[in-house]
């Protein structure tokens, strides 16, 4: 296995065709199939699924790649330290649930490395898909948040696949409304106080059970439900329609502007929010700024 044979395979993922790959790294097609077979007889694997329609990264080859391109990083980096050569795009993914603290730390990475050329990634995505994008290594960082509802199938999870959990914060639950819904002037709010108003909560997928739930006291049983995808549908939502939605109570004013508040939900629950990270692999400088970033916003929102 070299370098080399790793660069083609990240190459053919990220382009979809052999073809297209070739033309990109300037081999010629059978050169590069030739490389590529002679990589997953080495290492006994299918990297790629060959269909009527192209190829396709199969699971082993997802989690296979994913090693791969953490090689190819580390091999970059030695080159720049002692030999001054600037090589890749520097590559970075996060998958999360919908916190706009991970956000904000995801500009402040882009911010220090980004430079002319860089391919970094943020998935606001389903909560087991956050589990598995980083067990697979699709992303380095995972942020979710354990409840005693959900922790003890959560954290199951996570050692099963290998991963660790690090805490961030614990938080008290938080009401979500628009800055001119009818309860926007309590100190506090109660579960009684919004039974009249829609619940918002973000779509699970095949995954819906209330432990892979994004919103804690996703089990209480509510008139009005609505599911999204996305954070801005759920705010837009939440103005239209005065309705609420569950969270750490974390928000940030430059991301969800000024119709979007936090009232404390008077119920005696908390959330954990913690990242997700491979055991036994260290992070790579990105993942390292980004955990650094993440501390500083999580401090600032608390403070």
């Amino acid at each position: 296995m070299t370098l080399q044979q790793l660069k083609y395979a990240i190459t053919v993922a990220e382009n979809g065709t052999i073809s297209d790959a070739a033309k990109k790294l300037f081999i010629s097609q059978p050169s590069l199939t030739n490389a590529i077979k002679e990589l997953e007889n080495e290492m006994q694997i299918t990297i790629f699924n060959r269909t009527n329609k192209g190829i396709v990264v199969s699971n082993v080859g997802d989690q296979f790649l994913a090693y791969a391109r953490q090689v190819l990083e580390q091999a970059n980096l030695l080159e720049e330290k002692f030999l001054n050569v600037k090589k890749q795009s520097p590559r970075f993914s996060v998958s999360t649930q919908h916190y706009s603290f991970a956000v904000n730390a995801f500009v402040d990475v882009i911010r220090e490395f980004g430079g002319n050329q860089y391919d970094f990634t943020l998935r606001e995505t389903q909560t087991f898909e956050i589990i598995e994008d980083v067990s697979r290594l699709k992303s380095e960082i995972g942020i979710l948040y354990t409840s005693s509802k959900n922790q003890e199938v959560i954290m199951k999870l996570i050692r099963q696949n290998n991963l660790e959990f690090e805490e961030l914060f614990k938080a008290k639950p938080h009401v979500f409304i628009s800055s001119k819904h009818p309860l926007a002037k309590n100190e506090t709010i109660t579960l009684e106080e919004l039974e009249e108003y829609p619940y918002l909560s973000f779509e699970q997928g095949d995954y819906n059970s209330f432990y892979f739930s994004e919103e804690i006291l996703s089990t209480l049983d509510r008139d009005k439900n609505i599911k999204v995808r996305d954070r801005a549908t759920l705010f837009n939502l939440a103005i239209g329609l005065n309705g609420y939605t569950v969270s750490t109570g974390v928000i940030s004013k430059e991301l969800n502007g000024e119709n979007i508040i936090a009232k404390p939900l008077m119920v005696e629950e908390y959330m954990r929010v913690g990242v997700l990270v491979q055991k036994n692999i260290p992070l790579s400088r990105y993942g390292k700024a980004y955990m650094d970033a993440l501390k500083k916003h999580v401090i600032e929102y608390i403070h």
